[in-house]
């Protein structure tokens, strides 16, 4: 696999929020990753037809949207909060909470990212069930791309760095992009050696086991679902729409 070659767009890796002002690049098309289970849960939320996702930073920002009508949903520590109409679970957004709808959207660690992501050329949201998407998009824009992992309260975890690896890949395998990150290339490691059972390797996650915990763990194979869509969420101003890949 060529990882070096200079006359493509790079990929970097930035493994926690907390690292993004090293990686910070005006220039380049941001992933957002939040694998377990916002970016999982926005994808879902338009599968299933919600018209835009208003992600917000604060609990307060998210309980005055609830007192304007806005459908709300909102955790912490993976926890429903209490004004919520519900939680951050994929299986939360089916057709019926969602169709057709506007929903305000707070999160641990997600809905944080997507703000500080959008100092970059663009925002969009990656999961593995939008990964070719993700990937085909990535391509056609012709950007150099910066993949930022929510990661779990601004410290490192697994989940997202694996599927890190596994964008990377994509795009290294369509000889557009070249990186000499060694966060790309240690995400890259991680995706080879689980690559071949996802769900077996993310086990030792963390977060795995904190949804477990609290018997929140029922998406876990759901999260690791590869192209259940062809939808890239994207940022526009201050929400995020679907962008649908018909090629």
């Amino acid at each position: 696999m060529i990882v070096r070659d200079k006359g493509k767009n790079k990929i970097e890796v930035c493994f926690s929020p907390a690292l993004y002002p090293y990686y910070e690049n005006p220039e380049a098309v941001v992933v957002v990753v939040d694998i377990l289970r916002a970016s999982s849960a926005i994808c879902a939320a338009f599968i299933n037809g919600a018209s835009k996702i208003i992600p917000v930073e604060t609990l307060d920002e998210a309980k005055k949207m609830k007192e304007k009508g806005y459908i709300v949903a909102a955790e912490r520590d993976g926890i429903i909060r209490n004004f919520a109409d519900f939680g951050n679970s994929p299986f939360s957004f089916t057709s019926e909470n969602v169709k057709g709808k506007e929903i305000v959207y707070s999160t641990t660690n997600g809905t944080q990212s997507i703000h500080l992501a959008s100092s970059g050329y663009q925002v969009i949201i990656g999961a593995f069930l939008n990964l070719s998407a993700v990937s085909k998009h990535l391509i056609r824009t012709g950007r150099d791309v910066l993949i930022l992992c929510a990661g779990w309260k601004n410290k490192f975890n697994l989940e997202d760095t694996f599927y890190a690896g596994a964008l990377t890949q994509e795009l290294i395998i369509s000889r557009s992009f070249y990186t000499e990150c060694d966060s790309a290339l240690a995400s890259l490691d991680l995706w080879n050696i689980g690559k071949n059972d996802p769900i077996a390797y993310i086990e030792k996650s963390a977060q795995r086991h904190r949804l477990k915990k609290n018997q929140l763990d029922d998406v876990l194979e759901y999260c690791h679902t590869r192209d259940l869509t062809t939808i890239t969420p994207v940022l526009v101003d201050d929400y995020l729409v679907p962008l649908r890949e018909f090629s």
